[in-house]
């Protein structure tokens, strides 16, 4: 008999952070586009919301009415949660903090507000007694010195820190030195059996690796790879690790995280492409989304259609920089 997947026997929520300003705007595609192509999703759809505080100089709360009636019309639920170690100095830090205002013991899976839905959730077979994360990265850290130390130093000493099994998390098919070697993920979307539990490992590594870094990171930067630092210890001490039946859905033909809608239209498929431009036509989302001028501008102004004009989606660029660097060349970044 064939095995059910976790997605299909073991109902789960759905978690974005969403606040002030860009986030907010995201959120709403990301609701609209999880209703629209995944409409036999039970699980609840939550939006964690940073409370005022001394870490925050600004209101980070969702405070435009139509921006808030929007969310909670297509059935997203506000969770408050209040910044106690990261706030605006660190805004990668709420996807840590927020974890500890969610439903104690209910599975939960993690998007970046970037993320737009244009396949059925419901086939993705997360197991949630294996966390993962998203395996759409690239070598990003740690930054290797030419006097080193190299990366199974740098890896080892984090494993060492919290009394970790260094050599069960290398991936063998993989190099000695190269990055792809080391448990690494995109922190844009992960998953778990309970946010507490999760989300307990994920401040203590975390404000342990920025507070007392082991002598092999004392040369690296944190800033903005804190979380994705902490993420694959999390992962590792909580029995997951690498999974490609996910990641082939996740960032792929279940959901894209597209990052700046500039470099959706430059680099993603016509499916997600679509996907975008049908969430946006509704009248009652369309009268909300263009007072961001981002999306103003890219989806209801076409000029998203003269950016991916610039590119032959058969031969791409290899490296994002050039992306960026023609859009831009053009007149057309924005964010």
């Amino acid at each position: 008999m064939a095995r059910k997947t976790a997605a299909s026997s073991k109902p789960y929520n759905v978690v974005i952070v969403a606040q002030a300003g860009r986030l907010s705007y995201e959120a709403i595609l990301f609701a609209a586009s999880l209703r629209k192509n995944a409409p036999d999703f039970k699980g609840r759809l939550l939006l964690a919301e940073p409370q005022p505080g001394p870490l925050w100089p600004k209101d980070p709360r969702v405070v435009q009415e139509d921006v808030r009636g929007l969310l909670t019309d297509l059935g997203a639920e506000f969770v408050p949660f209040v910044s106690t170690h990261f706030g605006a100095t660190y805004p990668n830090g709420n996807k840590i903090e927020m974890l500890s205002a969610l439903p104690k013991g209910e599975p939960f899976v993690f998007f970046d507000t970037d993320t737009l839905v244009h396949g059925d959730l419901n086939s993705v077979p997360f197991d949630f007694d294996k966390p993962s994360a998203s395996l759409r990265r690239t070598g990003t850290w740690p930054q290797i010195e030419l006097y080193g130390p190299g990366y199974n130093a740098i890896w080892k000493s984090l494993y060492d820190q919290f009394g970790l099994d260094f050599e069960s998390s290398l991936d063998l098919n993989e190099p000695d030195e190269y990055w792809a070697r080391y448990l690494y993920f995109n922190a844009g979307f992960f998953f778990g059996a309970c946010p507490h539990a999760f989300g307990e490992l994920f401040l203590e590594y975390a404000l342990a690796i920025r507070d007392t870094p082991t002598p092999e990171l004392v040369c690296q930067v944190f800033d903005p790879w804190l979380d994705q630092v902490a993420l694959p210890l999390v992962i590792h001490k909580l029995g997951g690790g690498r999974n490609s039946a996910v990641h082939g859905l996740i960032d792929g033909s279940v959901t894209c995280h597209y990052r700046m809608f500039p470099m959706l239209y430059a680099r993603e498929s016509e499916a997600v492409v679509e996907a975008l431009e049908e969430v946006c036509a509704p009248n009652k989302i369309k009268k909300v989304l263009k007072g961001y001028e981002p999306i103003k501008r890219m989806v209801y102004q076409g000029r998203g259609e003269k950016v991916r004009a610039l590119f032959d989606q058969n031969d791409m660029p290899r490296r994002e920089q050039a992306i960026r660097n023609r859009i831009k060349s053009n007149g057309f970044w924005m964010r």
